[in-house]
């Protein structure tokens, strides 16, 4: 029976998305942008500072003044997105907040006749490289309304008597949103093709290494533990051998499958390699960690594939301790010489790094927390 660790996911592999994150592999990107764009949006907020301060004599200091809270809305939603499950809403409030801020600025130095009515489509930039289409189009239409809401509710009659004013940058911010979706849909694809296994789905390698780091970060900050779970199929060298490359093939992605449909959102999996999986668990313990890992286990092992291939898999575990920073290579360490413990104990069982098996091999025993 699954706990509240995992999430009923029956329908697709990877679920546990949002409107925003269709899947883990979406959130997993829209961090790893989130940790690019950071650096850039704090030069954007001192580079639009700096204009306004220089444009004061003619806007008045109100308007600078404005650009303080957008800086602290992203900050905190910086802060709080290791802290929850769905952090793409945390991140695309963040993101209304600045066309927000960027509306009342505009409002306060004239409205429709300043040029700065304009700035509303520099957010529109960063919508696509972190969100699929229908969050860029939610997020597009949210700064048109603002847009139409400064022009209109400051001076409508300067509007209507000039549509300019309004047609202007509303044509920019339409045409920079048009522009942009293309070029980081490419770049996306790129980046997808080098961090996602193509015959699972899963993680690779290469995923692994920046979000380690990322871990390590948020662990420091936090003091929470991260669970490791390593896998490692059970003489899936007997199936390429008697039933050939392909069939193990269709194995290795039924039993991605089957792993997936037990993780929480952001719990992230990764293939090493061959017939071995890694999973990161963020906020878990050693307890947490082996608990989902039997669940794996038995997952597999109900659910045969492949034209009645059976199937077994092997897991060893280890977490770092709360309060301590994630070491990756400590607890990589450990739960790797626990799964070289359960392939040594007979196989199909969970292996913690500090306790005896889980379970008999092949038995399908209840775990107890």
């Amino acid at each position: 029976m699954k706990t509240d660790r995992a999430y009923s996911q029956e329908t697709r592999p990877g679920s546990g998305g949002s409107w925003l994150c269709r899947d883990e592999f979406d959130r997993e990107r829209m961090l790893d942008m989130e940790e690019r764009v950071r650096p850039v949006r704090q030069r954007t907020l001192f580079i639009l500072a700096i204009a306004l301060v220089a444009a004061s004599p003619w806007l008045g200091w109100w308007p600078a003044l404005f650009l303080i809270p957008a800086a602290l809305f992203f900050g905190l939603a910086d802060r709080l997105m290791p802290k929850v499950a769905k952090p793409e809403w945390l991140m695309f409030g963040a993101w209304i907040a600045s066309g927000l801020v960027i509306g009342g600025a505009v409002a306060l130095s004239g409205g429709p006749r300043q040029p700065t009515l304009s700035w509303l489509a520099i957010p529109v930039i960063t919508l696509s490289s972190r969100f699929p289409m229908r969050g860029v189009v939610a997020g597009v239409a949210v700064n048109c309304v603002i847009l139409l809401a400064v022009a209109f509710g400051v001076d409508t009659h300067a509007v209507l008597h000039n549509p300019v004013l309004l047609i202007a940058p509303l044509a920019l911010l339409l045409s920079v949103a048009v522009l942009s979706t293309p070029l980081m849909r490419s770049d996306i694809q790129h980046r997808s093709d080098a961090v996602i296994d193509q015959l699972t789905g899963m993680l690779n390698r290469k995923a692994l290494s920046t979000r380690v780091v990322e871990l390590a970060e948020q662990s420091a900050l936090t003091g929470e533990s991260v669970g490791i779970i390593v896998g490692d199929l059970d003489h899936f060298k007997d199936i390429n051998d008697t039933r050939g490359h392909s069939v193990g093939d269709i194995v290795l992605k039924e039993v991605a499958y089957q792993m997936r449909k037990q993780l929480r959102a952001f719990d992230l999996a990764y293939r090493l390699g061959g017939e071995e999986f890694l999973i990161l668990l963020p906020g878990s313990n050693l307890a947490q960690s082996a608990q989902l890992a039997e669940q794996l286990r038995l997952s597999v092992a109900r659910n045969t594939v492949a034209d009645g291939v059976p199937v077994t898999m092997s897991f060893g575990v280890g977490a770092s301790r709360s309060g301590e920073p994630f070491d990756y290579s400590k607890v990589f360490k450990m739960a790797d010489e626990a799964l070289y413990r359960a392939k040594g104990n007979g196989r199909d069982q969970v292996c913690l790094s500090d306790q005896p098996p889980l379970a008999e091999p092949r038995g399908l025993a209840a775990f107890a927390a």
